[in-house]
């Protein structure tokens, strides 16, 4: 076996050895040297006998970058949240006010503009003091505190925590004697001014709070260019014991620890007569701004949040691994920029707790999302609840508008009649037309039925499968566009039966639209699909709409335009995905039937005041409520149902009225309409292409 490498302290000569001993001890404070040497002999000798000690050691310090939080902007520069593990804004010297500057200094280290980093004097005052027992004083400079502080941040960044980290009451002599000789070539290589710089962006000031531009927006509101003298210097007094000195949970021990600070800077000249009474005469004055970290932290957007933070733990753009990616998070100082519209964002959120409050009793949920066509970039995603890990009403991290994998419920929700529209889209594309009657009396089909479905193979048969229309008497001959327009049933279930199955999958597929549990593409094991028998998120319906809306090409949704960090390092996102789905004509011949829709005002539905087309989509007992539509410029999602249970929304009491039929032009129409009428100007709001004579 390999014997152990020696330690640098190993390694000296045996004086060097002695010697480093007794610069410790005097470093330390614990040597009585009041009797066992003269003071001045401690002040006069102590560079001499310690050089051959420190040329021995490591003489660079590897500062490295410090922690700093990632913030997500939206697009028009809204701050939506923070991630921290450190909460902490570097800023440069000038932007830190100068009673502050004067604060740390005279209570920690007021000769720091007069030594090399050790303050032999400053030592044998500590040593005499402690020998008296009239105070306990330690010896370390600014220097050495900074280079202690850079050693643990350096740590930590390396994942070490806990026993490995060379914390205040741990050290041993290596340690001591590092940070010595350490402190002593921070003073070559960098300016007072630069080390001051350095010591206020990186010390801790209380919990999670490092650095002086956090803490003063953390206790006073304000940025550390205005700290007054009296703030800098409860700021300056906390630094010794942060714990201790924390002004919320120790008010009285805070404000004579600023007091002992402000005597301090007078005895040094900082400030005047005048000015330390006046500052010792006043309470401490907090102004609380609290930071708290991450997507529950969000003042709004808090789903939109979670999103983008899927978006960065999954890339591989942000690191190797999960744990790597959310390293840099917390970490990594990153600036997000993001497409969200803080506009739309906040009509969104109005909008859908107007229809049902957060936290009313009925339990039923709500969500609304929308995208841009043309180019997938989402706007605006909202919901009627808290984001959070507590229970209670109106509360979970579950997020109604994606799928499962993006932080959304386990399946998603069936779409209903909103998945119409793509068996239309197919009958197009085979060569039919709008005014095409079909037959939409059938509310059965046997088993054995001969529906296509190319995909399965030879020989595929399905059991019988019998519905109905949601209102009794559209059982009758009809029009491909009226079927569409009115939503019945029968209609859409015609049409399938002369198509593929498959291809109608296929159609609504390349167009986006997927299962939410997997994000596979829905399952043809029952034609049953093309009434929205399979789940799927509001932020899917979105985006296949948006397919119409763009005259037929489909764009994956994106949240992110920009990463970059305070090292001016880029990191890529996606940029734009689309891809041809369906034909300009096709797109525009199932929007008429959509604006008919609209025009026709069903429900709390009605004309918005620009061009717009939609459709809405019901389950069997109202358990889930849809209206998804859009404009040239905005393609929107709006859902209401219930999300922990399969229970009907019919005869329940939802923000204080009773209904005994929810549909979905109901509530989800309400909200959607309102909404698309408060933004659509916001964006283009063209008039829609005509459609061909042949499809029409």
């Amino acid at each position: 076996m390999q014997a152990p490498k020696p330690s640098f302290l190993e390694r000296l000569t045996l004086p060097a050895r002695v010697a480093a001993f007794f610069l410790v001890s005097l470093l330390a404070g614990v040597l009585a040297a009041a009797t066992l040497i003269p003071v001045a002999a401690v002040a006069a000798t102590g560079t001499d006998m310690t050089v051959e000690v420190l040329d021995q050691l490591p003489d660079e310090l590897e500062t490295g970058p410090l922690d700093e939080g990632s913030k997500i902007y939206s697009a028009d520069g809204v701050l939506l949240a923070t991630f921290y593990a450190q909460n902490r804004v570097p800023v440069t010297l000038d932007q830190i006010s100068q009673s502050m500057q004067d604060a740390i200094v005279s209570i920690e280290d007021a000769r720091f503009f007069d030594h090399n980093g050790i303050d032999f004097k400053g030592v044998a005052r500590a040593v005499a003091s402690n020998a008296s027992g009239s105070d306990t004083q330690g010896a370390s400079t600014l220097t050495m505190q900074y280079v202690n502080n850079v050693l643990i941040n350096r740590d930590i960044a390396a994942g070490k925590g806990g026993s490995d980290l060379t914390l205040s009451g741990t050290k041993d002599l290596g340690d001591k004697l590092r940070e010595a000789k350490l402190a002593v070539a921070v003073e070559k290589q960098y300016t007072k001014e630069e080390i001051l710089e350095g010591y206020l962006n990186i010390v801790l000031f209380s919990g999670q709070t490092y650095g002086v531009e956090a803490a003063a927006r953390s206790f006073f509101g304000v940025p550390a260019s205005q700290l007054t003298p009296a703030q800098s210097a409860m700021l300056a007094g906390m630094v010794q014991s942060p714990s201790h000195y924390n002004p919320f949970t120790n008010p009285e021990g805070t404000q004579a620890r600023r007091d002992t600070v402000l005597a301090a800077m007078l005895k040094n000249g900082k400030i005047s007569q005048a000015e330390y009474e006046q500052a010792v005469a006043t309470g401490l004055d907090l102004n609380p701004q609290t930071v708290t970290s991450g997507c529950t932290g969000a003042e709004t957007a808090q789903y939109f949040c979670s999103y983008v933070e899927q978006t960065i733990l999954q890339s591989e753009a942000f690191g190797a691994d999960v744990q790597d990616r959310a390293k840099l998070l917390a970490r990594g100082g990153l600036t997000i920029r993001t497409t969200l519209d803080s506009r739309l964002q906040s009509e969104a959120q109005a909008q859908i707790e107007a229809q049902v409050p957060v936290g009313d009793a009925s339990g039923a949920g709500s969500a609304m999302v929308s995208v841009e066509p043309g180019t997938g970039k989402i706007l605006a995603m909202a919901q009627n609840t808290v984001y959070t890990p507590e229970p209670g009403a109106g509360r979970t991290q579950l997020n109604f508008n994606v799928d499962a994998d993006m932080g959304g419920t386990p399946y998603g929700f069936q779409p209903g009649s909103t998945m119409k529209p793509f068996t239309t889209a197919q009958w197009l594309k085979s060569g039919r037309s709008l005014s095409d009657t079909i037959d939409a009396t059938r509310t059965s089909y046997p088993a054995g039925f001969d529906w296509q479905a190319k995909c399965l193979g030879a020989n595929t048969e399905f059991d019988e499968w019998k519905f109905k229309n949601a209102s009794e008497g559209f059982e009758r001959p009809m029009t491909v566009s009226q079927g569409l327009t009115q939503s019945v049933n029968t209609a859409t279930v015609a049409q399938a039966a002369l198509l593929d199955l498959c291809d109608i999958r296929d159609t609504a597929t390349s167009m986006g639209v997927h299962r939410a549990v997997d994000g596979e593409p829905l399952e043809v094991t029952s034609p049953s699909f093309v009434l929205g028998g399979q789940e799927v998120s509001p932020l899917t319906m979105a985006a296949a709409y948006a397919t119409f809306a763009s005259g037929g090409q489909y764009c994956e949704p994106t949240a992110l335009t920009e990463v970059t960090d305070g090292r001016g390092n880029s990191y890529e996102v996606p940029g734009e995905n689309c891809s041809r789905a369906i034909s300009e004509d096709v797109a525009a011949a199932v929007t008429l039937p959509l604006q008919n829709l609209v025009n026709g005002s069903p429900g709390s539905i009605s004309p918005i005041g620009v061009p717009a087309a939609a459709k809405t989509g019901t389950t069997d007992q109202s358990e889930q409520t849809w209206t998804v539509g859009y404009t040239t410029g905005i393609s929107t999602a709006s859902w209401v149902g219930n999300w922990n249970s399969y229970t009907s929304l019919n005869n329940q009491e939802i923000n204080g009225v009773t209904r005994s039929y929810v549909d979905g032009s109901a509530l989800a129409g309400a909200q959607w309409t309102q909404y698309m009428k408060a933004v659509a100007g916001l964006y283009a709001a063209d008039a829609f292409p005509a459609v061909p004579a042949e499809l029409r």
